[in-house]
């Protein structure tokens, strides 16, 4: 089952906002992520909020856009009744789930609605993830007619093995097809990989880092395989079916990955994620790392405004009684105090190569600094800037780095 929401204290029923999150919200930039919670099969590694056609209880599929875009018009009340002022979409994020499984009718639906309701700013970047099974050239076209300009395919990986571990179900061939697709539609195309699973060997991913390679996409992002309790891999791996990810070969992974990568002319701008220049990063997952605001849309969706973060119900029943009553679907939410904000700009900024500025940090992490300048860690001559920039080593222990950064070891 999908993971746990997080605890936190009551939402109210209008979701108003505190009057704190209007205070320079125009320095923000605003995303909208828009989550669709369907798959056609859940892949034993998976705990994100998704529903299969046998699970979905209580609500029809077919009706899911009419729900998200009720709440893109509360969305958009709530904020005007809190005082901050309209903001055109920057960015705009189609997540899951797999948002292709539904027509392509209703994904331009939806960003219609965003634009209805906020406005879409000049160049804004709209994407949806996608399985290469799930599109073809006609849905892409419509896609890119309706406004999107870009695409993510969840690859994974090239080698059939590995697929078969992931429980994914398209053909590895159909992936340079999509990409050809999607570019001929004038789409920018990402694609996404994961390393480590069980029973992947280190030429099983230098296969996969080629084959995704020759597809010359805009972008790469490749994310280690985590083993997330409550799933089907982590109840494989506890009756002794399935090994445990080997974190030396992973590590091994990486560092793979990234000197293929730059010889293939990308550049790594955050530890998972890679692209051909600035241009083609994904500014909607930078939003999030650099702070800005983004209103979350969809069940089990998480939003942020101004120091204020909350997460809606997450099954797609409970979620269309409340916007369809009129109602805030969040089932929680938490305002952040100074501190507590200090301490993500640490964790997140840390994780891009644009770096964290030192004077995000207090007088033991400055001081931390030199030493994880001696360790490796940390580039030197972006220290002599005021910037904390991750070498490849780093990369690699950017957990260890955060800690040492924030508190005494």
């Amino acid at each position: 089952m999908p993971s746990a929401l997080p605890l936190g204290d009551p939402a109210p029923a209008d979701g108003l906002l505190p009057a704190s999150t209007a205070e320079r919200a125009a320095e923000r930039n605003f995303g909208v992520y828009l989550h669709v919670p369907f798959c056609r099969v859940r892949c034993g590694y998976c705990d994100f909020n998704t529903y299969t056609a046998t699970e979905l209880r209580g609500v029809a599929q077919s009706d899911y856009a009419a729900h998200a875009i009720s709440e893109v018009a509360f969305a958009a009340g709530v904020l005007e009744a809190t005082g901050i002022a309209s903001r055109a979409a920057s960015t705009v994020f189609f997540g899951g789930g797999t948002p292709t499984m539904l027509p392509a009718t209703d994904l331009t639906a939806m960003l219609a609605s965003v634009r209805d309701a906020w406005g879409l700013a000049e160049g804004a970047e709209v994407t949806t993830e996608a399985n290469p099974d799930s599109v073809d050239a006609a849905y892409l076209e419509q896609l890119a007619a309706a406004g999107f300009t870009r695409v993510s395919f969840g690859m994974q990986s090239a080698v059939p093995h590995v697929l078969a571990t992931l429980e994914r179900t398209h053909d590895p061939e159909r992936v340079p097809l999509v990409v050809e697709w999607a570019r001929a539609a004038g789409l920018q195309v990402s694609l996404d990989l994961i390393y480590g699973t069980p029973g992947e060997s280190l030429d099983d991913w230098s296969r996969s880092l080629e084959s995704a390679i020759a597809c010359r996409p805009d972008h790469l992002s490749a994310y280690s395989l985590i083993v997330e309790p409550g799933t089907k891999l982590a109840r494989q791996i506890k009756s002794g079916g399935v090994a445990e990810p080997d974190e030396d070969l992973q590590a091994d992974m990486y560092e793979l990955a990234d000197a293929r990568l730059a010889a293939a002319g990308y550049g790594w701008y955050e530890v998972s994620n890679w692209a051909t220049d600035d241009a083609h990063r994904s500014r909607h997952n930078l939003a999030y790392w650099q702070g800005h605001d983004w209103w979350g849309i969809g069940p089990g969706a998480h939003s942020h405004v101004g120091g204020v973060r909350w997460w809606n119900v997450k099954h797609p029943a409970a979620y269309a009684g409340r916007v369809l009553a009129g109602e805030s679907p969040a089932a929680g939410r938490e305002t952040l105090d100074a501190e507590t904000q200090r301490v993500e700009r640490v964790l997140l900024l840390t994780r891009i190569r644009d770096g964290l500025s030192t004077t995000e940090l207090d007088q033991h992490g400055r001081t931390a600094v030199a030493g994880l300048i001696a360790d490796g860690l940390v580039d030197a001559k972006a220290a002599l800037r005021g910037v904390v920039e991750l070498t490849l080593r780093g990369r690699l222990l950017a957990d260890a780095v955060v800690r040492r950064l924030l508190a005494d070891d």
